[in-house]
C-alpha cells in the first residue's frame, strides 16, 4: 500500500530525552494528521537518520489510548474508577486543594515534580514559575545527570567539548558507557563515517555485548562499576610506555609527580582483577589510544549510573588529557554541551517571583520522601500535594515499592498531567490530558550537539488536551498569582527567552528552525586553557569547586573523595545472598517509559527479560525462556531469562522500562534499584544493584 501523500512537510524537532535531539521533517496529511516522520537531511548532525521509535511517531500521537479529557478519581487510589469533568472543575479543585495544603501545612508541603518527558524548555521548565511564585518545595535534579555532569566538570571546568561531528574526522572513536544504537543513533552515523573514510578504529566499552559493540573493532566488556580501574590502568600504560604527551600535560594540566606515583600502582594486572578484562585487552586499548593522536572519546551516561559514577567519568575523561588528544581535530572528548547555551531563562522559570528559600528535595528520593524519611525530607514536614508533569515516577524512579506506597497515601493530593494513563496517573486524584510536541510551541537545546532548535505547533491536539505551559499558567492564576508571565503564550515565552539571551529574533529562527551555538574550535578543545581559573585540566579534582560552581549539595564527607583520577570501590557489593550485579540498561524501542504504550515498540521489545551468562544459567538450572525472579532487600521482579554470552559471569542485564503490568508480578525493574544518593552530590545508581536470581513459580 502506498503511503498517504503529504499536503505539506514541516520542520520540527524530536522532544525526547536523547542527546541527539534530532531535527525532523514531518509530513502533515490533508486531514491534518501526522504522516511520515524523517530525520532532516540538511541538519549536519541528524544527517537524515533517526531512531526507529521516533520514525513511528504517527502511531504515538494518534494512539487511541491518549488522554483527551480531565478526570477525577471517584474510587480507591489505583482502582481505575474515574469521572470525566470539565477543565474549570479540575482547575478549581486543584487550586482549592493546593490553597488548603498551603494554609494547613505551609507552602513547602506542595512539591511540583517533573523531568524530561519533553526536552522543550517552555513546556518542561515552566513548572518552576509556579514553584517560585508560591514558595513550594524545590526539586534537586539528580535522576539523570547528577553523577555524570560533576565528573566531567571536575576535569575540564566546563560542561562542553569538541563538536561531535568531528568524530567523522577521527582515526579512533571510543564510545564509552553508552549503547548509542539504542540511545543516540547519530553517534554511530559519524563514527561509521570515520571508519569508512579514514579507516578509523571504533572502540566500544560497556558491560555487555550490545548492538553498539556488535559494530566495534574493539569491544571491551567489563564488570559494572569498574570503568575507573580501566581508565587508571590505561594511564599507567601510557606513562610506562612513553605514550603520554608530557609536553601537553606540562602546559595544560595539573600533572604531578604524586599523580604519576599514584598511577604506578594501577597496573594492568591490578585492573584485570577488578574489571574482569585480560591484561592484554587493557594493554591493547592503551596502546591504540596512545598511538592514535586523533582519538575522540564519546562519553555516555550509562557508566555514570553507579555509586562511583562521578569519579569513573572523571577518570575516563582524564585519558585524552594525558595523550593530548584535545590538540587535534578529530580528537578530544565530548559528553554534553549543556554548559554552553548562554540562555537567560529567568522569566520562563520565574526567578523574579521566588518567595523565600524553600527546601530542596531530591527527585531520586521521591519514595523515601513520600513515605516520611526525615533525612530525605530535609528536616521538614511531609509532602501533602503534588503536580507531576513530564515524568512517570511510579515506573522510572528507584525503590519503586516506596514510590508506590507514597503515591497511594490518602493524605497526598496528586495531580498528574499526562499524555497516557501511566502508572503514576493511575494513582492520581486528578488526571489532566497533555499535548505532544507537534501540538504546542517550544525550543530545544541539544546536549549532544551544538544547535538550539525550534519546534512550532502544527497540528490540533486531540479532545481537550492542553499544554504544560497553559496548565501551569491556569493553576497560578487561580491561586491568585497575576504576574504577566502567567498570561503569556508559549510562543511569547520562546521569543522573550531568545531576546533575553541575545539570540536572533524568533521570526528569524523560524525560517531555518535552529540557532547554531557552536563555539570556536579552539575554545571547544580548550586550546587556550581549560575552564578552571588556572586553565589546567585537573587530574586531582577539587570537588568543592565543582559544588560551588554548579550549586551542588554534598551527600558525603568531601574528605572521602579520592584525591586523583581513580577507581573508587564504594558500589553495592555482591554477597552470598545477592551474588549477582544487575544493570537496567536502555532498550532500543523504549525511552525510559515513553513509547512503552505504542504497538511497534511493544512488538520490538517483547516481554520483559534479563540477560544471564550461560555458565551462570547452567549452574542455576535456568534455560533460555525460563521465567525467573530477581530480588534483593528492596523487592522482587519477574522476568524471562535470555542466555547471553556477551557479559561477564555474575552480571545480569535487564533492558528497558516495560510497563509494570507487563511483568507477571506487576512490579517493574526499578523495584530493585536504590534511591540512596550517590556521592559526591547525589544521583540515582540505576545500574548498581546486587540481586539474587532463581527460577520463578510460573509455567513457561
Amino acid at each position: 500500500m502506498n503511503a498517504p501523500i503529504a499536503q505539506r512537510t514541516i520542520r520540527s524537532v524530536c522532544p525526547h530525552d536523547c542527546p541527539s535531539v534530532c531535527a525532523l521533517d514531518v509530513d502533515i496529511l490533508a486531514d491534518g494528521s501526522v504522516g511520515r516522520v524523517r530525520g532532516a537531511k540538511d541538519d549536519p548532525y541528524t544527517a537524515g537518520v533517526i531512531c526507529e521509535k521516533v520514525a513511528r511517531y504517527a502511531e504515538r500521537i494518534h494512539h487511541p489510548e491518549r488522554l483527551t479529557h480531565p478526570m477525577r478519581r471517584i474510587g480507591p487510589k489505583g482502582a481505575g474508577q474515574w469521572q470525566t469533568i470539565s477543565w474549570d472543575e479540575a482547575l478549581d479543585e486543584i487550586a482549592a486543594r493546593f490553597l488548603e495544603v498551603e494554609k494547613t501545612h505551609g507552602a513547602e508541603a506542595v512539591w511540583p515534580y517533573f523531568y524530561a518527558g519533553t526536552m522543550g524548555h517552555v513546556q518542561r521548565d515552566g513548572i518552576e514559575r509556579l514553584r517560585a511564585v508560591r514558595g513550594y518545595s524545590h526539586q534537586y535534579d539528580t535522576i539523570c545527570v547528577g553523577l555524570a555532569w560533576p565528573g566531567y566538570i571536575a576535569g575540564t571546568g566546563l560542561l562542553g567539548g569538541v563538536n561531535p561531528e568531528q568524530m567523522a574526522e577521527a582515526d579512533c572513536v571510543v564510545i564509552w558507557g553508552t549503547n548509542a544504537v539504542h540511545t543516540q543513533v547519530n553517534v554511530m552515523t559519524h563514527a561509521m563515517k570515520a571508519r569508512k573514510t579514514r579507516g578509523a578504529k571504533v572502540v566500544v566499552i560497556d558491560i555487555y555485548r550490545n548492538a553498539t559493540m556488535e559494530q566495534a573493532d574493539m569491544g571491551l566488556v567489563l564488570r559494572p562499576g569498574t570503568d575507573g580501574a580501566l581508565a587508571a590502568a590505561t594511564m599507567h600504560v601510557l606513562l610506562r610506555d612513553g605514550l603520554a604527551d608530557r609536553a601537553y600535560m606540562e602546559k595544560f594540566t595539573d600533572f604531578s609527580a604524586e599523580f604519576e606515583a599514584h598511577l604506578a600502582t594501577r597496573t594492568p594486572e591490578w585492573a584485570s582483577a577488578i574489571t574482569g578484562l585480560s591484561v592484554s585487552e587493557i594493554e591493547a586499548f592503551a596502546h591504540l589510544v596512545g598511538e592514535t593522536k586523533r582519538t575522540f572519546f564519546r562519553l555516555g551516561y550509562g557508566f555514570s549510573r553507579q555509586r562511583n559514577g562521578a569519579t569513573a567519568v572523571h577518570a575516563a575523561l582524564s585519558i585524552p588529557a594525558m595523550t593530548g588528544a584535545w590538540q587535534y581535530r578529530g580528537g578530544g572528548a565530548f559528553h554534553s554541551n549543556s554548559g554552553t547555551w548562554g540562555l537567560d531563562k529567568s522569566r520562563l522559570e520565574g526567578t523574579h517571583l521566588q518567595k523565600g528559600t524553600p527546601r530542596l528535595l531530591d527527585m531520586s528520593e521521591i519514595g523515601p520522601i513520600l513515605t516520611g524519611d526525615a533525612k530525605a525530607l530535609q528536616g521538614g514536614g511531609p509532602v501533602h500535594a503534588m503536580i507531576v508533569q513530564n515524568t512517570n515516577p511510579a515506573t522510572v524512579a528507584p525503590e519503586q515499592q516506596l514510590v508506590r506506597q507514597g503515591l497511594m497515601r490518602e493524605d497526598l493530593f496528586l495531580v498528574v498531567h499526562e499524555q497516557f494513563m501511566t502508572e503514576t496517573a493511575e494513582l492520581a486524584d486528578i488526571v489532566l490530558p497533555a499535548t505532544m510536541f507537534l501540538e504546542h510551541n517550544d525550543y530545544y537545546t541539544r546536549g549532544g550537539h551544538t544547535r538550539v532548535l525550534y519546534g512550532p505547533a502544527v497540528v490540533e491536539a486531540p479532545g481537550e488536551a492542553r499544554s504544560n505551559h497553559d496548565v501551569i499558567n491556569a493553576i497560578a492564576l487561580r491561586l491568585g498569582s497575576d504576574d504577566p508571565s502567567f498570561h503569556a503564550s508559549d510562543r511569547d515565552v520562546v521569543a522573550d527567552t531568545f531576546a533575553r539571551s541575545n539570540y536572533p529574533p524568533l521570526e528569524e529562527v523560524e525560517k531555518t528552525g535552529f540557532i547554531d551555538r557552536e563555539r570556536p574550535d579552539d575554545a571547544a578543545r580548550f586550546a587556550k586553557g581549560f575552564g578552571w581559573p588556572d586553565g589546567r585540566y585537573r587530574f586531582a579534582p577539587n570537588w568543592s569547586d565543582v559544588a560551588e560552581r554548579k550549586g551542588y549539595r554534598w551527600v558525603c564527607d568531601p574528605a572521602d573523595m579520592p584525591r586523583f583520577a581513580d577507581h573508587w570501590a564504594i558500589n553495592e557489593a555482591a554477597d552470598a545472598v545477592h551474588p549477582f550485579k544487575l544493570a537496567t540498561s536502555p532498550a532500543r524501542a523504549f525511552l525510559n517509559s515513553s513509547f512503552n504504550q505504542t504497538p511497534g515498540s511493544i512488538r520490538r521489545e517483547g516481554e520483559p527479560s534479563v540477560f544471564i551468562h550461560p555458565e551462570d544459567a547452567a549452574r542455576l538450572g535456568i534455560e533460555d525462556g525460563d521465567h525467573v525472579t530477581l530480588g534483593n532487600m528492596r523487592g522482587s521482579v519477574d522476568l524471562t531469562a535470555r542466555i547471553h554470552d556477551g557479559l561477564q559471569t555474575g552480571v545480569l542485564i535487564a533492558e528497558g522500562l516495560h510497563r509494570n503490568k507487563a511483568h507477571r508480578g506487576g512490579q517493574g525493574i526499578n523495584m530493585l534499584t536504590s534511591a540512596t544518593p550517590s556521592p559526591p552530590f547525589g544521583g540515582a545508581p540505576f545500574h548498581d544493584a546486587a540481586v539474587w536470581i532463581r527460577k520463578a513459580n510460573y509455567e513457561k
